[in-house]
């Protein structure tokens, strides 16, 4: 016979085994705990050396026509803004619930191919308005660094893999907030960097949706 919590435990059990683990997302507790160190390192690090990396990591056009690969993988080591950043708050539950759904490394090829597009998107327009005359040869030497640009290509890449009514409400809450940055301009790279890592994020729909990974898998 049974013993009366037997059944609850049984399902204690498997509601623990459906819950993400470093098992079964490897990338997202890798890079979230690589993020917390570069952060912790960010805040209470030498600031002459933190303000070293930071100008090394950066995707400004300068690095990026120098030593392109170095520039774009650096600078998705650091956090804009730190730990308290909003993007610091959803990165663990984005990535982890995509790589849940699509396995690590379809997960990070989302995240980068996001990161480079959308900087890209934004960095190659300044080069050229610094050839023309239109913006000053400081423009060459911005500090641009972060993960928001691979994580909104993530949010979108996720998006696609929710149910419809999910879906469109997520995306439109997320293209209120982008809007909302256009508008504002404080950050112009950022702004129109987002929506561009945004889409394609929602391009990749059709490679995801044909992924299909069990629980823990």
């Amino acid at each position: 016979m049974r013993s009366p919590g037997a059944g609850t435990r049984g399902g204690l059990a498997r509601t623990l085994r459906l819950l993400p683990s470093p098992a079964t997302i490897p990338f997202a507790v890798g890079y979230a705990v690589l993020l917390l160190a570069t952060s912790l390192y960010s805040e209470y690090g030498d600031p002459h050396t933190v303000s070293a990396l930071l100008r090394g990591s950066s995707t400004d056009v300068a690095h990026l026509s120098t030593a392109p690969v170095l520039a774009i993988f650096a600078s998705a080591l650091w956090i804009a803004g730190g730990i308290a950043s909003p993007y610091a708050m959803v990165f663990l539950f984005v990535l982890a619930a995509l790589e849940r759904r699509i396995g690590g490394w379809r997960t990070a090829g989302v995240f980068l191919l996001g990161h480079v597009v959308a900087t890209l998107a934004t960095e190659l327009p300044v080069a050229v308005s610094v050839l023309a005359g239109h913006l000053p040869a400081s423009s060459l030497h911005r500090l641009d660094y972060g993960i928001s640009f691979g994580l909104m290509a993530t949010v979108g890449a996720l998006a696609g893999l929710l149910a419809p009514l999910l879906r469109w409400a997520a995306l439109a809450v997320v293209g209120a907030l982008l809007l909302q940055d256009l508008l504002e301009m404080a950050e112009p790279l950022a702004a129109w960097g987002h929506p561009v890592a945004l889409l394609v994020g929602i391009a990749c729909w059709p490679a995801v949706r044909r992924v299909r990974l069990t629980p823990s898998g």
